[in-house]
């Protein structure tokens, strides 16, 4: 944490009249803990957040604006040189004429359309090097196609350009490449508000508000998905399952960022909102980029868990884990979790094991999600801190599997 930040969570806590064992007992933290945070030290985003309860505040209050710390090892360098194709074919260097970008070759709305489809299915199996080798060009041969054709043909290539934009922005988001992302974001929901396509452009602003979660903007995440579910709320007994998806979609982003951002009263009613969409539909949907990923009962109520996970309620994530929506039977009635949102969900039902103290149970989930899920794991902080928790927190000697999972996550034993 930086000292910005340490000296905020100290001006509240006088303001509020507290000592520092006051607010450790308030927040349900150690003693330790809360020293840490006023002197500097790194703590998590739940800590955090329960300190910003206990002093009565937004999370987003304690932030605070300084330089950034140095960069540490070399993962920096190597996502630079691995991603720079993608860097060239989505930004180019811009002159005062033409952007100097390798010219790429025109393809057909329709191909664009398929590219996009097939890359989304590659994404969705984890297939992350493969995502990033079809992207340059899907993002080359859209350009191309927008400025080859005219009239309603052109309309049809900036639609393909916006949905390979979409692609690009998901894919970069999840590893963590927000800058990108937010360029391919910002351009995709230009190029669907231009051609008219409002429901391309809020499964974009879905997509933005993730981004800016991912940042810890969760005010500005917030605002932004509930001004825009109120301007595409639909009319519930002539809504498409589409429509329904990325309404609910932009809830849960508001729902999450309020959790985040000590606004629960927000978040109860927004996950309500969530719930109300997802009873409407029979079944988990997906279709990508009508809306952002799989939405239904099942995602709602696993978001619902996720808020137990954020309070620290363990317990209580473990107990709804498997039941209701989140139960085998119920799964094969109405549909699966997308993958992404399943690795999720069962890294917050790791960290519960952990905190309770069941370190096999908590490696078992890690296991598992290794074993279906490998790459996507490695772009997880969650599965750091539950692996670094039982390697801390263990005292027998550690397993072939714990030693094995460290090494897996680059985290020294």
């Amino acid at each position: 944490m930086s000292t910005g930040l340490a000296d905020n969570v100290r001006k509240y806590r006088r303001t509020a009249g507290l000592n520092q064992e006051g607010l450790a007992e308030a927040a349900g933290l150690s003693l330790s803990t809360v020293r840490k945070a006023e002197q500097g030290g790194h703590v998590s985003m739940d800590t955090m957040a329960a300190l910003a309860g206990a002093l009565g505040v937004t999370t987003s209050a304690l932030f605070a604006s300084e330089a950034p710390r140095s960069v540490v090892g070399l993962q920096d360098e190597v996502n630079r040189r691995n991603l720079a194709e993608l860097r060239r074919a989505l930004m180019p260097p811009l002159g005062l004429s033409a952007p100097l970008s390798e010219p790429g070759e025109a393809e057909a709305p329709s191909v664009i359309r398929q590219g996009v489809q097939d890359g989304h299915a590659l994404y969705q199996a984890d297939r992350y090097d493969a995502v990033a080798k079809r992207l340059p060009p899907l993002l080359l041969g859209s350009e191309a196609a927008v400025s080859a054709l005219e009239g309603e043909e052109k309309r049809h290539a900036m639609i393909a350009q916006a949905h390979a934009l979409l692609l690009t922005g998901k894919y970069l988001t999840q590893v963590r490449q927000y800058d990108m992302a937010y360029y391919a974001l910002a351009e995709a929901i230009r190029l669907a508000r231009e051609t008219g396509k409002t429901q391309l452009a809020a499964t974009g602003v879905v997509g933005l508000c993730w981004l800016l979660l991912r940042q810890d903007r969760f005010d500005e995440s917030e605002q932004l998905a509930a001004r825009t579910a109120a301007e595409v709320e639909p009319r519930m007994s002539e809504a498409k399952p589409a429509q329904l998806a990325v309404w609910g979609e932009l809830w849960l982003r508001v729902a999450a960022a309020a959790c985040r951002n000590n606004r629960p009263d927000v978040a109860k009613h927004a996950r309500r909102m969530a719930a109300t969409a997802g009873g409407a539909l029979d079944r988990e949907h997906t279709r990508f980029p009508s809306h952002w990923g799989s939405f239904g009962p099942v995602t709602a109520e696993a978001k619902a868990v996720e808020d137990l996970a954020l309070t620290g309620d363990a317990r209580g994530v473990l107990r709804r884990a498997d039941e209701g929506p989140l139960s085998s039977r119920a799964t094969t009635n109405v549909g699966r979790l997308s993958s992404n949102n399943w690795g999720r969900h069962r890294l917050d039902v790791a960290h519960a094991h952990l905190l309770v103290g069941s370190h096999q149970d908590a490696m078992d989930e890690l296991v598992h999600l290794r074993d279906t899920a490998d790459v996507w794991l490695t772009h997880q902080p969650m599965a750091r801190r539950v692996m670094q928790g039982i390697l801390r927190t263990r005292k027998r000697t550690l397993t072939k599997d714990m030693r094995s999972m460290a090494a897996h996550l680059g985290i020294a034993g």
